[in-house]
């Protein structure tokens, strides 16, 4: 497949601040394409540059052979966009919310009536039509949301961190309709500073710390960056900084990480370590429930990569 986007020598300044420094990807037509990083990491910024909501610094940006410095107009009606924030009126319905944005993109008549229809049906909301918007829980303002992006059919479907902060019945919701518009032949740009999604997802992932992308690949391709390790993961509920010191200090030892009662031992050989291990835990007080090793994952890559977790 030829590619659809170009992102080539992409810098963002504000001020003093570079946000986005010397991005370069592509993205094949009809691919999933993952951005993943912490917040902060300039996903956002990038997003809103091929979206034309800001000027890069320096750089050029095609989508679908229109160039974002010539070509802007053009540009932007290969896109749908599917921002962070919530881009709906909340006192009008979702089919006025939907019609709306319909008529924003150029539809009218039959065609926007049909339109309506179908982004409704995708959004799994045809029944709740009629309801204002405020009266919407977060998860089914996000589908709306996601649908009003793709009224128009785009080309290329930029989606930023779309999940945030919803229910996970939604969120699965959301993951499953935007595996179907790409099983459709929709290309995605998906950002997210969540991995499990980004694994679940996408074809090929960037990961993108302070404006730079760190690494960039498939998901196998990615996890031989850290090629003959293994994560242990260990059950120990509260773990103070002095654990993790004193973990990061076993001889063997490649990354700390920890994560909602979970710690993450990133090292190339778990059975020389482990014993040493429990024991520094429970020397520490730590009260262990469980252990267990698996493959590397993108959490490990990113560790490996930077040395912190994606969720600091």
């Amino acid at each position: 497949m030829a590619d659809i986007v170009e992102v080539r020598g992409l810098v963002k300044r504000f001020g003093e601040l570079t946000a986005v420094d010397r991005v370069d990807f592509t993205i094949a037509e009809g691919e999933m394409f993952g951005l993943l990083g912490p917040n902060g990491a300039g996903k956002t910024t990038t997003i809103s540059m091929i979206s034309c909501l800001l000027e890069p610094t320096e750089g050029e940006i095609t989508v679908a052979g229109h160039s974002i410095r010539e070509q802007q107009t053009a540009l932007k009606r290969t896109l749908g966009v599917v921002p962070q924030e919530i881009a709906l009126y909340p006192t009008l319905s979702a089919a006025e919310n939907l019609a709306f944005w319909g008529r924003m993109y150029g539809l009218s008549g039959a065609k926007l009536k049909s339109a309506v229809e179908e982004a409704l049906e995708l959004a799994g909301l045809a029944d709740r039509s009629k309801e204002r918007v405020e009266k919407y829980s977060g998860g089914m303002k996000r589908r709306i949301n996601i649908a009003a992006g793709i009224l128009h059919k785009p080309k290329v479907l930029l989606m930023d961190e779309p999940t945030v902060g919803i229910d996970p019945q939604s969120r699965n919701h959301i993951l499953e309709t935007v595996k179907d518009l790409n099983d459709s032949g929709m290309t995605v740009l998906y950002t997210s500073h969540y991995m499990e999604e980004v694994e679940y997802l996408c074809d090929r992932i960037a990961i993108m710390d302070h404006g730079r992308i760190i690494a960039i690949g498939t998901l196998n391709e990615l996890r031989d960056v850290v090629g003959g390790m293994d994560v242990i993961s260990v059950s120990v509920g509260e773990v103070s900084e002095g654990v993790l010191a004193a973990v990061g200090a076993i001889n063997g030892v490649k990354g700390v990480n920890r994560s909602e009662g979970t710690m993450e031992v990133l090292t190339p050989g778990s059975g020389s370590i482990l014993g040493k291990l429990v024991a520094t835990l429970e020397s520490e007080g730590a009260h262990v429930t469980s252990v267990t090793v698996t493959e590397p994952n993108l959490e490990s890559v990113f560790l490996h990569l930077t040395g912190k977790s994606l969720r600091d």
